[in-house]
């Protein structure tokens, strides 16, 4: 409870709630963009929260990232253009409902239910942490190796339908690059190719500008094109009433409550995050539905708008879990906040709450003030917040680009690196126009030196043997769970085949 207090009295610092309202303001702007999402919005912040005291900094970027996701569905609900991959089940029926005239509602509908949902997940999140965290006391070396193969083996599972093997070889991709650099055992150079540039290894803030700030704007200068007429007229046209009616009201409750709940726990999964809680959520909604109501989904269904919106802001506090509690990002955002934590000299894990309770709880409450400022914020600018859409690509598509090289030089004020951040960049826009994710690259990236620090600790444990992976029935659960998930798309793939030659008989 010492803890708790101390995590209270730094979030409502003064300073520290003017960060998390520039942060709700600042994501949600950036958010609600098309193509830029929380992880562009992360990367062009944290040069700007290395001076900062380490708790402050992370509040702000835990603002940025939440932010995001509520922002995004700004953009999905007025012109069915997605601003980040958590929101696009919004649009399902967001959208129709703005066709309809009704788009303030809309807006409305999914404040509110962000809202709830990051509240509900806040408060699991209190309860949650230290529990996990207690358990978590136990692991050892080999447990923590188990636990980052699992996490990246959850970034490949989650990977869009048919891009599994995509998935895999960007987070072997990420690993490989991890060992550029000083071997940390031996203190001998690798794969530096003799320069001394590259002696430290690859910066990951230059990693996350090139792969996703930097190629996005380059992907937007390729693509050539602005709004189309169509979207002009809509964003230009009256976005209608804000208010809800009691039926609607209580036609939201149960289902924000049960889809906040589905979202923590899809959050807490490592590699899953607020796009899958988001399309569980609605699916899940749409299968608990009546026959009349089924229809009314994909059609401007206020449950079909509520539930992705609750479970995708639920999803984001969840995914803090493994982050804080075990240093095992949630989603490609946590892990560029990870790499955030660790380049501030903090290392998250088990003894976090104990070492560093100031910045581990007020990160937790930072969260729920954060709800309470994205509501006062945005209900009241969601009129003029819409009009920022217009924003020509010709002048963000510059500042992008700008602010990326600037971000990287300031932080090193080596050339090379804006060298090498340009080069990255245009690999990842090759690999992106040829359809390759990249935050199992990231997430690669960022576990690879824990994950190559754990297995040598378990190896000199066990005399070299690889009996470290089945002594220990944590290991031992861990690995096996590893490849459920390994094999869950083809397990998946072949009943969904299996299910259609039925209905095909």
């Amino acid at each position: 409870m010492e803890g708790v207090f101390q995590g209270i009295s730094t979030a409502l610092s003064g300073y520290n709630i003017f960060m998390v309202a520039i942060g709700c303001f600042a994501g949600t702007f950036i958010g609600m963009l098309p193509g830029l999402g929380p992880i562009s919005a992360i990367a062009l912040m944290i040069p700007i929260t290395y001076g900062m005291d380490p708790a402050s900094g992370l509040i702000l970027i835990a603002g940025v990232y939440y932010g995001a996701i509520f922002g995004g569905s700004t953009s999905s609900i007025l012109i069915n253009a997605p601003g980040v991959a958590g929101t696009v089940a919004s649009s399902f029926d967001g959208y129709p409902l703005a066709k309809k005239g009704q788009a303030g509602k809309a807006l409305a509908i999914a404040a509110y239910s962000s809202f709830t949902g990051g509240t509900i997940a806040a408060i699991f999140l209190l309860f949650a942490a230290p529990a996990l965290a207690s358990v978590s006391l136990s692991f050892q070396s080999s447990d923590y190796f188990a636990l980052m193969v699992l996490g990246l083996t959850a970034v490949a599972a989650f990977a869009g339908k048919g891009k599994f093997i995509k998935a895999a070889i960007m987070t072997i991709f990420g690993l490989m690059l991890a060992t550029v650099g000083t071997d940390s055992d031996s203190g001998i150079a690798r794969f530096t190719f003799g320069r001394m540039d590259l002696i430290d290894g690859i910066s990951f803030l230059l990693l996350a500008m090139a792969a996703f700030a930097l190629s996005e704007a380059l992907m937007n200068v390729l693509e050539a094109k602005d709004h189309t007429d169509e979207e002009q007229k809509e964003l230009k046209k009256d976005i209608g009433s804000l208010k809800l009616t009691k039926e609607e009201v209580k036609e939201m409750v149960p289902t924000v409550g049960r889809s906040s709940v589905l979202g923590f726990f899809v959050g807490v999964l490592p590699g899953a995050g607020a796009t899958i809680a988001s399309f569980l959520a609605y699916g899940m909604e749409r299968s608990f539905a009546n026959v009349k109501e089924k229809l009314k989904f994909g059609k401007g269904s206020v449950k079909g708008l509520a539930a992705p919106e609750s479970a995708n802001n639920a999803a984001c506090s969840g995914s803090f879990v493994p982050l804080l509690t075990l240093g095992i990002p949630g989603s490609g955002t946590t892990a560029i906040i990870l790499g955030a934590l660790i380049s501030y000299g903090i290392q998250p894990g088990p003894t976090m709450y104990v070492d560093n309770p100031a910045l581990f709880w007020s990160v937790i409450i930072s969260m729920y003030i954060g709800n309470i400022v994205l509501l006062i914020l945005n209900l009241p600018l969601i009129p003029y917040i819409a009009k920022l859409l217009t924003l020509p690509r010709q002048l963000l598509l510059p500042l992008i680009i700008f602010f990326s090289l600037i971000g990287v030089y300031l932080v090193t004020f080596n050339n090379f690196d804006i060298y090498m951040m340009t080069i990255f960049a245009v690999i990842a826009l090759f690999l992106r126009i040829i359809d390759f994710p990249m935050a199992p690259m990231i997430l690669g990236f960022i576990l690879g030196g824990m994950m190559e620090d754990n297995l040598r600790r378990a190896l000199t444990i066990s005399d070299g043997s690889l009996a470290f992976l089945w002594e220990r029935p944590i290991t031992l659960t861990i690995l096996i769970l590893t490849v459920i998930v390994l094999f869950m798309p083809v397990i998946s793939e072949y009943f969904a085949k299996m299910k259609a030659k039925r209905q095909a008989i």
